[in-house]
């Protein structure tokens, strides 16, 4: 209820966009479980919705491409950021995807980056999209997140992955996802796309308390 209305402005222009055959999402690990990177190359992920199944032959590709990444079913047992993407995109194109979940336990630069530059090998003359998941600004009153956020927002949308994980880094920012950001980041750029901030609100829009708020962006790249 929270952050539901921001990721719905993103999931808007997808649905102007077309279907895609796949859908890359890469998340945040919040449990500690599993290993650094990983990846599920195979199964049904159940929702309200239905199954989606995971893209097993694209899957193997990614992992053919670097040595980074593990094959690890446990770290997505228990993990929220990448399954809360899946009913939104279950609602704009039924059962017509399959997707790829790639969790970050690690959240240091350079696997950020490869993991970016191994979705430009991979995706290469594919019908793909991929989505970063992640909070912004955690617990701090609204004014403070928004400018910590923005300084944030700014970098993602000049499609500077060092600048923003270094303002991340730097800043204290609470934002749970910030390395599959940067790899989202390191992807589009290569690929020539622009970034659009589409909105931004925090958890105080609902609950009316702004004093410890959570916040909330979504963007969109688009070639």
């Amino acid at each position: 209820m929270y952050s539901g209305m921001v990721a719905a402005s993103g999931f808007f222009e997808l649905a102007q966009d077309g279907l895609p055959d796949t859908v890359i999402i890469l998340g945040p690990n919040h449990t500690g479980y599993g290993s650094a990177l990983s990846l599920m190359r195979k199964g049904i992920w159940q929702t309200p919705f239905g199954g989606v199944e995971i893209d097993m032959e694209l899957a193997d590709v990614i992992l053919s491409k670097t040595d980074i990444i593990d094959v690890d079913e446990t770290a997505h047992k228990f993990e929220h950021s990448i399954e809360v993407q899946l009913p939104f995109l279950q609602y704009l194109y039924g059962d017509k995807f399959k997707f790829i979940p790639i969790c970050f336990l690690t959240q240091d630069y350079h696997s950020a980056i490869e993991v970016g530059n191994t979705l430009i090998e991979a995706l290469k003359n594919r019908n793909a999209l991929v989505i970063a998941s992640s909070d912004m600004t955690h617990y701090e009153s609204a004014m403070q997140a928004k400018a910590k956020d923005y300084q944030a927002l700014n970098a993602i949308t000049a499609l500077d992955a060092y600048q923003f994980y270094a303002t991340v880094e730097t800043q204290n920012m609470t934002i749970c996802g910030y390395a599959p950001i940067t790899a989202l980041i390191t992807y589009v750029k290569g690929l020539n796309a622009k970034a659009k901030l589409l909105s931004y609100h925090n958890s105080g829009d609902t609950s009316g308390d702004y004093s410890s708020v959570v916040g909330y962006a979504s963007l969109i790249f688009k070639k």
